[in-house]
């Protein structure tokens, strides 16, 4: 039998040498990025979503063998084990073929075939099952099982008990299972009718049906929610006669007496026991499927959103649109500190208009805003729209944003913005928080929790905790491939870096505030509770600018530090020339020494020698720099200005199975269909966008009425 760890390596086409190191480093508690990053020597350089691949399907492996040994003590103990079924046991890949196996030796709650058995009659349907040559009439075996005192006073009864263990017994047969799952996953059928005479967001599964291999995932997740509403009535329909067939060639035997009788009780079989247990089970492998993707596209979208280019350094207003309380403002300096704040009414009346104008052009004055994030929830458009007649009175100088503000409302009202902005009302906090959203999305972004980002389909109908692992995952991940400046980091940022918790974050933030700055990163190894293993997780991805090792604002992992000295040393420079940014030519000096001599004389493997050059050019450098800046605009447009040819630039805010949707500066998002995406043919719109990207694109079609607006990429000239 494969060990687990040769099953990984043939799954992921790894050598199986890289797949035991990583399984010993996982063992050991090394994190995922501090593995990705420091460790590319022992795992050939595999990423962080690979080795999280990995890492899960390590788990699920585990847990089979787990159920595999319990399954075989539970059997063992009821003195049932054959060499065969042990055989068949460890050759079992799933969890459902193992539960398969066990099916028949398991403990159930009573049954019409227990209760059967309870009355003695077991051994007649053993008899008429085995279906052999010469066997008397069922009736008359049946005679010999009436025994009025045990519940059965006549043939029929005695008869009806014997079809019921037999049906059972087939149910519980795993070959058989495993055949119809098949049958069913080829030839079935999901389809879904009207529960009612309303008209709903459901009305395409009103009367649908489709091939359960050719669903997609979000028609799955909305039929089921259709379901769960009472709106639709879903199953799975497949070919009963055809089962039937392959069933009966299963376990009829022509020319026995017994043939018809166990021909109903197969058909029994089927009908009561066998199709409602799998076509749940279809159905729940289908949920299970479309969740998986679901959460897979939810994670693929977060990424992008999290790594959003910027906007450092500048002085910044954040409008949090509203109706009845008002637009709530604030402005930030170029650190996000909170500079002033203020309520306006800008959808009162004209007047409350201009009044929100003239205050909202004092706090631009005052404070020198350069640039205004706009939430995209209620009253965003006429924010929009005051904003921009603002900035035209202004005469120049300031341009504003469409911020995505997901998940403000939960943060403003959450106990660690109490925390923050102890003194600001929970409405001006939301504010804050989108101000801050332009300036690092990933820094504030940390506090939310990534669920109520809203970036998936159906996030409330996926399996909570998986969605959660999923998405702290990507977090996780982003935060340390860009790094955390530990003398300004909050603590919701900081948790989130490798080998870092809540306590250990806190503990930092309250080691800085009593003892002043960082100066280096040796020096964080004295804040308590943050012992040894936790320090090698997260030193590398902890950046110092105060210190004065330059090496301390890089991604440079201290243990590394004596190899980057050699290598400047080897390359002909120095480390003050290192923080001066004067050391361009070291690739080009590392390439004539030679990577493999350079490594070798370092002490390092050539992919962490190679990690350190590129490390040394750009010393406190954010890796987001180089994407694509935030679209910033300075008039708008609204959903009746939109003619169909019009060519406009927008920003793709959400990916999902069938287009994308993206901001075109009128407040609704318009929708580009997989078939406008692309000359090329594509299954996915992942394949090719992401959120955040800049896109050019052609109106297509406009319906005011439903605020609809169909978009098309590849139809746009200025692609």
């Amino acid at each position: 039998m494969e060990s687990i760890s040769q099953i990984l390596a043939r799954e992921l086409d790894r050598p199986q040498s890289h797949i035991d190191n990583v399984i010993a480093l996982l063992d050991e508690g090394n994190t995922i990025p501090f593995i990705a990053r420091y460790r590319k020597e022992l795992h050939g350089a595999m990423d962080d979503t690979s080795l999280r691949n990995l890492a899960e399907r390590l788990e699920y492996l585990r847990n089979l063998q787990e159920r595999r040994d319990t399954v075989k003590k539970a059997i063992e103990e009821q003195g049932k084990m054959t060499e065969e079924l042990s055989d068949a046991i460890d050759q079992t890949q799933t969890l459902a073929a193992l539960e398969d196996l066990y099916r028949p030796y398991k403990q159930k709650r009573r049954t019409r075939a227990t209760m059967a058995k309870e009355k003695g009659l077991e051994p007649l349907a053993l008899q008429l099952f085995a279906q052999g040559p010469g066997l008397p009439s069922p009736e008359e075996l049946a005679k010999d099982y009436i025994d009025p005192e045990k519940g059965v006073a006549t043939v029929e009864e005695a008869l009806a008990g014997a079809s019921d263990i037999i049906a059972e017994m087939i149910s519980d047969d795993a070959e058989i299972r495993k055949h119809l799952r098949s049958f069913i996953e080829a030839n079935g059928r999901l389809e879904s009718r009207a529960a009612t005479e309303e008209d709903t967001v459901y009305r395409l599964y009103y009367d649908f049906s489709q091939s359960l291999s050719r669903l997609q995932d979000h028609q799955i997740l909305a039929i089921n929610r259709g379901e769960k509403e009472g709106v639709l009535k879903v199953s799975v329909e497949v070919d009963r006669e055809a089962a039937l067939q392959r069933l009966r060639r299963a376990v009829v035997r022509p020319g026995s007496s017994a043939m018809a009788f166990v021909r109903a009780a197969a058909e029994d079989a089927y009908d009561r026991l066998l199709f409602p247990s799998l076509e749940r089970e279809a159905r729940n492998n289908l949920t299970d499927a479309a969740c998986e993707g679901a959460i897979k596209m939810f994670a693929l979208n977060l990424k992008p959103l999290l790594m959003q280019p910027p906007v450092k350094g500048k002085v910044t207003m954040g409008l949090d649109p509203g109706y009845r309380n008002g637009c709530k403002v604030a402005v930030v300096d170029g650190t996000g500190k909170v500079l002033d704040t203020a309520v306006v009414y800008p959808t009162f009346s004209a007047g409350k208009k201009e009044e929100a104008i003239r205050i909202l052009t004092g706090l631009i004055r005052k404070h020198g805003v350069e640039h205004i994030a706009i939430g995209n929830g209620t009253a965003s458009r006429e924010t929009e729209q005051m904003t921009v007649e603002l900035l035209h009175r202004l005469g120049g100088g300031q341009a504003y944003a469409i911020v995505n503000e997901a998940g403000a409302s939960v943060y403003s009202a959450s106990k660690l913005a109490a925390e923050e902005f102890p003194d600001y009302d929970v409405n001006l906090r939301s504010a804050v928080s989108i101000a801050r959203r332009l300036q690092d999305p990933l820094a504030e972004l940390v506090k939310i929790d990534p669920m109520a980002i809203g970036v998936g389909q159906y996030q409330h109908d996926m399996p909570q905790a998986k969605l959660e692992e999923t998405l702290s995952g990507v977090v996780e991940d982003c935060v340390n491939a860009v790094g955390v400046d530990i003398n300004t980091a909050s603590p919701s940022l900081l948790q989130r870096v490798a080998g870092l918790n809540k306590t250990t974050a806190k503990n930092i933030v309250t080691y800085r505030e009593e003892n002043g700055p960082f100066t280096s990163r040796r020096s964080i190894t004295k804040v308590p509770k943050l012992g040894p293993k936790a320090f090698q997780q997260c030193a590398g991805f902890l950046r110092v600018p105060e210190s004065k090792q330059v090496l301390d604002n890089t991604a440079v992992h201290p243990e590394s530090y004596a190899a980057a000295e050699k290598l400047i040393a080897l390359c002909g420079y120095s480390m003050a020339e290192v923080a001066a940014g004067k050391i361009g030519e070291l690739p080009k000096r590392l390439e004539a020494y030679g990577v493999k001599k350079a490594a070798e004389e370092c002490g390092v493997g050539e992919p962490t020698l190679r990690d350190i050059a590129a490390e040394l050019l750009k010393p406190g450098r954010d890796p987001r720099d180089g994407l694509p800046p935030v679209l910033l605009r300075q008039d708008v447009l609204e959903i009746k200005d939109l003619k169909p040819g019009m060519e406009l630039t927008g920003t793709v805010r959400n990916v999902i199975d069938f287009g994308v949707f993206v901001d075109i500066g009128v407040h609704q998002d318009g929708l580009v269909h997989i078939s406008q995406i692309s000359d090329k043919f594509i299954r996915h719109p992942s394949e090719v966008l992401a959120v955040g990207d800049i896109v050019k694109v052609v109106v297509l079609d406009v319906d005011e009425k439903k605020h609809r607006i169909s978009l098309s990429i590849k139809q746009a000239k200025g692609r």
